[in-house]
Protein backbone atom coordinates (compact mmCIF):
# COMPACT_ATOMS: atom_id res chain seq x y z
CA UNK A 1 0.00 0.00 0.00
CA UNK A 2 1.38 3.47 -1.00
CA UNK A 3 1.29 6.48 1.55
CA UNK A 4 0.64 9.66 0.08
CA UNK A 5 1.46 12.79 1.47
CA UNK A 6 -1.09 15.50 0.81
CA UNK A 7 -0.17 18.86 2.16
CA UNK A 8 -2.91 21.52 1.90
CA UNK A 9 -3.46 25.28 2.45
CA UNK A 10 -7.15 25.26 1.82
CA UNK A 11 -6.25 27.07 -1.50
CA UNK A 12 -8.36 25.54 -5.21
CA UNK A 13 -4.46 24.87 -6.05
CA UNK A 14 -4.27 22.44 -3.40
CA UNK A 15 -7.64 21.04 -4.18
CA UNK A 16 -6.63 20.31 -7.68
CA UNK A 17 -3.49 19.20 -7.51
CA UNK A 18 -5.36 16.58 -4.95
CA UNK A 19 -8.16 15.51 -7.17
CA UNK A 20 -4.93 14.67 -9.33
CA UNK A 21 -4.01 12.41 -6.73
CA UNK A 22 -7.27 10.59 -6.72
CA UNK A 23 -7.31 9.72 -10.01
CA UNK A 24 -3.52 8.96 -10.92
CA UNK A 25 -3.84 6.47 -8.05
CA UNK A 26 -7.45 5.38 -8.52
CA UNK A 27 -6.86 1.73 -9.35
CA UNK A 28 -4.07 0.60 -5.84
CA UNK A 29 -4.46 1.20 -2.60
CA UNK A 30 -3.45 3.64 -0.70
CA UNK A 31 -3.22 6.01 2.18
CA UNK A 32 -3.49 9.57 1.91
CA UNK A 33 -2.21 11.84 4.94
CA UNK A 34 -3.68 15.29 4.54
CA UNK A 35 -1.35 17.68 6.15
CA UNK A 36 -1.99 21.45 7.37
CA UNK A 37 0.07 23.46 9.14
CA UNK A 38 0.00 27.03 10.67
CA UNK A 39 1.79 29.48 12.47
CA UNK A 40 1.20 32.83 13.78
CA UNK A 41 1.30 34.33 11.03
CA UNK A 42 -1.31 32.47 9.01
CA UNK A 43 -4.19 33.49 12.06
CA UNK A 44 -7.03 35.31 10.53
CA UNK A 45 -8.75 38.38 12.62
CA UNK A 46 -11.93 36.21 11.17
CA UNK A 47 -11.08 32.92 13.37
CA UNK A 48 -10.28 35.54 16.47
CA UNK A 49 -13.53 37.20 16.25
CA UNK A 50 -16.03 33.44 16.13
CA UNK A 51 -13.62 32.27 18.79
CA UNK A 52 -12.92 34.78 21.16
CA UNK A 53 -12.37 33.77 24.62
CA UNK A 54 -11.31 31.12 26.54
CA UNK A 55 -8.90 30.03 23.81
CA UNK A 56 -5.82 30.74 23.05
CA UNK A 57 -3.99 31.58 19.23
CA UNK A 58 -2.85 28.15 18.79
CA UNK A 59 -5.60 26.32 20.12
CA UNK A 60 -8.21 28.39 17.63
CA UNK A 61 -5.69 27.75 14.68
CA UNK A 62 -5.89 23.96 15.58
CA UNK A 63 -9.60 23.94 15.51
CA UNK A 64 -9.84 25.25 12.53
CA UNK A 65 -7.29 23.73 11.29
CA UNK A 66 -9.30 20.49 12.23
CA UNK A 67 -12.51 21.68 10.52
CA UNK A 68 -11.59 22.84 7.17
CA UNK A 69 -9.44 19.03 7.05
CA UNK A 70 -11.87 17.15 7.91
CA UNK A 71 -14.35 19.12 5.61
CA UNK A 72 -11.41 18.71 2.53
CA UNK A 73 -11.13 14.94 3.42
CA UNK A 74 -15.18 14.89 3.52
CA UNK A 75 -15.39 16.36 -0.25
CA UNK A 76 -12.52 13.89 -1.26
CA UNK A 77 -15.07 10.94 -0.50
CA UNK A 78 -17.65 12.53 -1.50
CA UNK A 79 -16.04 13.37 -5.33
CA UNK A 80 -14.52 10.19 -5.71
CA UNK A 81 -15.82 7.58 -3.18
CA UNK A 82 -12.81 5.02 -3.84
CA UNK A 83 -12.93 1.68 -1.21
CA UNK A 84 -9.08 1.64 -2.28
CA UNK A 85 -8.14 4.76 -0.54
CA UNK A 86 -8.08 5.37 3.16
CA UNK A 87 -7.24 9.13 4.75
CA UNK A 88 -5.32 10.49 8.08
CA UNK A 89 -5.28 13.72 9.05
CA UNK A 90 -2.53 16.14 10.32
CA UNK A 91 -2.74 19.75 11.56
CA UNK A 92 0.17 21.03 12.79
CA UNK A 93 1.92 24.03 14.78
CA UNK A 94 4.82 24.45 12.93
CA UNK A 95 6.48 25.23 9.36
CA UNK A 96 5.14 23.78 6.26
CA UNK A 97 8.50 22.26 5.17
CA UNK A 98 9.73 21.34 8.64
CA UNK A 99 6.60 19.38 9.32
CA UNK A 100 6.60 17.91 5.34
CA UNK A 101 9.87 16.69 6.48
CA UNK A 102 8.96 15.15 10.03
CA UNK A 103 6.20 13.55 8.24
CA UNK A 104 7.66 11.73 5.40
CA UNK A 105 10.48 10.08 8.17
CA UNK A 106 7.42 9.41 10.75
CA UNK A 107 5.43 7.68 8.43
CA UNK A 108 7.69 6.30 5.83
CA UNK A 109 6.21 8.49 3.30
CA UNK A 110 6.66 6.96 -0.46
CA UNK A 111 5.43 10.18 -2.47
CA UNK A 112 4.10 13.88 -1.77
CA UNK A 113 1.70 15.74 -4.15
CA UNK A 114 1.44 19.37 -4.15
CA UNK A 115 0.21 22.44 -6.65
CA UNK A 116 2.86 24.19 -8.29
CA UNK A 117 1.86 27.08 -7.26
CA UNK A 118 0.17 29.09 -4.00
CA UNK A 119 -2.34 31.61 -4.41
CA UNK A 120 0.38 34.46 -4.97
CA UNK A 121 2.72 33.29 -6.74
CA UNK A 122 3.98 35.10 -9.68
CA UNK A 123 3.18 33.93 -13.22
CA UNK A 124 6.59 33.59 -14.50
CA UNK A 125 8.20 31.86 -11.35
CA UNK A 126 8.64 28.15 -12.44
CA UNK A 127 7.38 26.07 -9.36
CA UNK A 128 5.57 27.74 -6.18
CA UNK A 129 7.82 28.91 -2.98
CA UNK A 130 6.68 25.95 -0.64
CA UNK A 131 7.24 22.98 -3.38
CA UNK A 132 10.33 24.35 -4.46
CA UNK A 133 11.74 24.04 -1.26
CA UNK A 134 9.67 20.31 -0.85
CA UNK A 135 11.63 19.06 -3.60
CA UNK A 136 14.88 20.98 -2.43
CA UNK A 137 14.82 19.48 1.13
CA UNK A 138 13.05 16.11 1.44
CA UNK A 139 14.35 12.77 0.18
CA UNK A 140 11.53 11.26 -1.66
CA UNK A 141 9.63 12.02 -4.77
CA UNK A 142 7.46 15.05 -5.28
CA UNK A 143 4.49 15.10 -8.04
CA UNK A 144 3.81 19.12 -8.53
CA UNK A 145 0.64 19.09 -10.14
CA UNK A 146 0.08 22.67 -11.82
CA UNK A 147 -2.39 24.97 -11.13
CA UNK A 148 -5.98 24.09 -12.85
CA UNK A 149 -4.57 21.06 -14.63
CA UNK A 150 -7.38 18.58 -15.52
CA UNK A 151 -6.39 15.12 -14.74
CA UNK A 152 -4.73 13.25 -18.24
CA UNK A 153 -3.65 9.65 -18.37
CA UNK A 154 0.45 9.90 -18.38
CA UNK A 155 0.99 8.10 -21.47
CA UNK A 156 3.78 9.66 -22.66
CA UNK A 157 6.19 10.69 -19.94
CA UNK A 158 9.33 12.59 -20.84
CA UNK A 159 12.94 11.75 -18.85
CA UNK A 160 15.66 13.66 -19.31
CA UNK A 161 18.70 12.58 -18.34
CA UNK A 162 22.75 13.01 -18.43
CA UNK A 163 23.19 9.34 -17.46
CA UNK A 164 24.53 9.96 -14.36
CA UNK A 165 22.06 8.02 -12.20
CA UNK A 166 22.55 5.45 -10.10
CA UNK A 167 20.71 2.04 -10.98
CA UNK A 168 19.81 1.15 -7.30
CA UNK A 169 17.95 4.38 -6.56
CA UNK A 170 15.18 3.28 -4.32
CA UNK A 171 12.73 5.46 -5.95
CA UNK A 172 13.25 4.05 -9.76
CA UNK A 173 10.78 1.30 -9.31
CA UNK A 174 7.84 3.98 -8.96
CA UNK A 175 8.79 4.84 -12.51
CA UNK A 176 8.35 1.53 -13.61
CA UNK A 177 5.21 1.24 -11.50
CA UNK A 178 3.81 4.44 -13.41
CA UNK A 179 4.64 2.89 -16.78
CA UNK A 180 2.83 -0.42 -15.92
CA UNK A 181 -0.07 1.21 -14.38
CA UNK A 182 -0.95 3.57 -17.24
CA UNK A 183 0.63 1.82 -19.99
CA UNK A 184 2.54 4.70 -20.50
CA UNK A 185 5.55 4.87 -23.08
CA UNK A 186 8.84 6.53 -21.55
CA UNK A 187 10.68 9.13 -23.57
CA UNK A 188 13.89 9.07 -22.46
CA UNK A 189 16.04 12.03 -23.37
CA UNK A 190 20.01 13.24 -23.45
CA UNK A 191 21.03 16.49 -24.19
CA UNK A 192 24.06 16.29 -26.61
CA UNK A 193 26.91 18.32 -26.62
CA UNK A 194 29.06 17.10 -29.33
CA UNK A 195 30.51 15.46 -26.77
CA UNK A 196 29.82 11.39 -27.00
CA UNK A 197 28.95 9.02 -23.61
CA UNK A 198 32.04 7.79 -21.37
CA UNK A 199 31.75 4.22 -20.71
CA UNK A 200 29.85 4.64 -17.28
CA UNK A 201 27.17 6.58 -19.09
CA UNK A 202 26.74 3.82 -21.92
CA UNK A 203 26.23 0.96 -19.36
CA UNK A 204 23.62 3.40 -17.50
CA UNK A 205 22.16 3.37 -20.70
CA UNK A 206 21.91 -0.26 -21.56
CA UNK A 207 20.90 -0.80 -17.60
CA UNK A 208 17.97 2.04 -18.71
CA UNK A 209 16.75 0.00 -21.76
CA UNK A 210 16.70 -3.44 -19.79
CA UNK A 211 15.05 -2.04 -16.93
CA UNK A 212 12.38 -1.01 -19.00
CA UNK A 213 12.32 -3.83 -21.71
CA UNK A 214 8.64 -4.56 -20.53
CA UNK A 215 7.31 -1.07 -21.64
CA UNK A 216 7.16 0.70 -24.17
CA UNK A 217 10.31 3.38 -24.54
CA UNK A 218 12.45 5.33 -26.77
CA UNK A 219 15.64 7.07 -26.59
CA UNK A 220 15.95 10.63 -28.22
CA UNK A 221 18.85 12.97 -28.17
CA UNK A 222 18.85 16.95 -28.14
CA UNK A 223 21.71 18.00 -30.32
CA UNK A 224 23.48 21.11 -29.77
CA UNK A 225 21.11 22.07 -26.99
CA UNK A 226 21.08 22.76 -22.73
CA UNK A 227 18.69 20.63 -21.46
CA UNK A 228 15.80 23.25 -20.74
CA UNK A 229 16.01 23.93 -24.47
CA UNK A 230 15.96 19.86 -25.33
CA UNK A 231 12.71 19.94 -22.97
CA UNK A 232 10.80 23.21 -24.48
CA UNK A 233 11.95 21.86 -27.61
CA UNK A 234 10.33 18.16 -27.44
CA UNK A 235 7.50 19.24 -26.04
CA UNK A 236 6.96 21.58 -28.87
CA UNK A 237 7.22 18.47 -31.07
CA UNK A 238 5.65 15.66 -28.98
CA UNK A 239 2.16 15.62 -26.86
CA UNK A 240 3.60 14.74 -23.46
CA UNK A 241 1.68 14.32 -20.50
CA UNK A 242 4.40 14.12 -17.57
CA UNK A 243 7.65 15.60 -17.12
CA UNK A 244 10.05 13.00 -14.89
CA UNK A 245 13.53 14.12 -13.00
CA UNK A 246 16.03 12.60 -11.18
CA UNK A 247 16.84 15.84 -8.80
CA UNK A 248 21.15 15.52 -9.13
CA UNK A 249 22.43 18.22 -6.84
CA UNK A 250 24.89 19.45 -10.00
CA UNK A 251 22.38 19.27 -12.38
CA UNK A 252 20.44 22.36 -13.68
CA UNK A 253 18.16 21.67 -11.41
CA UNK A 254 19.59 24.34 -8.72
CA UNK A 255 18.86 27.01 -11.38
CA UNK A 256 15.68 26.04 -12.54
CA UNK A 257 14.20 26.04 -9.25
CA UNK A 258 15.67 29.25 -7.46
CA UNK A 259 15.26 31.24 -10.68
CA UNK A 260 12.34 33.11 -12.70
CA UNK A 261 11.96 31.22 -16.26
CA UNK A 262 11.04 33.82 -18.90
CA UNK A 263 7.31 32.54 -20.06
CA UNK A 264 8.26 31.99 -23.87
CA UNK A 265 10.06 28.80 -22.17
CA UNK A 266 7.95 28.44 -19.40
CA UNK A 267 5.20 25.95 -21.28
CA UNK A 268 6.47 22.63 -20.26
CA UNK A 269 5.55 23.55 -16.48
CA UNK A 270 1.67 23.35 -17.23
CA UNK A 271 2.13 19.20 -17.26
CA UNK A 272 2.59 17.14 -13.67
CA UNK A 273 6.69 17.30 -12.92
CA UNK A 274 7.75 14.26 -10.97
CA UNK A 275 10.80 14.63 -9.29
CA UNK A 276 12.86 11.63 -7.79
CA UNK A 277 15.85 12.38 -5.74
CA UNK A 278 19.15 11.37 -6.25
CA UNK A 279 20.36 8.20 -4.17
CA UNK A 280 23.60 10.54 -3.48
CA UNK A 281 21.09 13.30 -2.14
CA UNK A 282 19.30 9.96 -0.23
CA UNK A 283 22.53 9.29 1.09
CA UNK A 284 23.46 12.56 2.58
CA UNK A 285 20.22 13.02 4.20
CA UNK A 286 20.39 9.98 5.90
CA UNK A 287 23.91 10.44 7.46
CA UNK A 288 22.79 14.02 8.75
CA UNK A 289 19.97 12.33 9.77
CA UNK A 290 20.22 9.11 11.16
CA UNK A 291 16.33 8.29 12.07
CA UNK A 292 15.55 8.76 8.48
CA UNK A 293 15.09 5.98 5.65
CA UNK A 294 15.78 2.73 8.32
CA UNK A 295 16.02 0.98 4.88
CA UNK A 296 19.07 -1.38 6.01
CA UNK A 297 19.92 -1.28 2.63
CA UNK A 298 23.55 -0.01 1.50
CA UNK A 299 23.19 3.34 -0.27
CA UNK A 300 25.54 3.92 -3.09
CA UNK A 301 25.95 7.14 -4.26
CA UNK A 302 25.16 8.72 -8.03
CA UNK A 303 27.26 9.63 -10.14
CA UNK A 304 27.35 13.48 -11.05
CA UNK A 305 28.95 15.90 -13.02
CA UNK A 306 30.60 18.79 -11.11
Amino acid sequence: MKRILLPTDFSDNAYNAIRYAMQFFRNEECTFYLLHTFTPTSYNIGYLIENPMPYGLEDIAMINSNREIEHIETKIKEEFDNPKHSFERISAFNMLINEIKDTVDRYNIDLIVMGTKGTTAAKEIFIGTHTMYTIKNVTCPVLAVPSGFEFEEPKEILFPTDYYLSPTNKYLPFIKDICNNHTSRLHILNAYYGVPLNQNQENIKDFIDNYFTDNAHIFHIADGMDVLEAIEDFQKMNIINMLVMVHNKHSFFENLLFKPVINQIAHHTNIPFLIIPSEKRIGTDKKNNPNSLKTGKKENQDMVVE
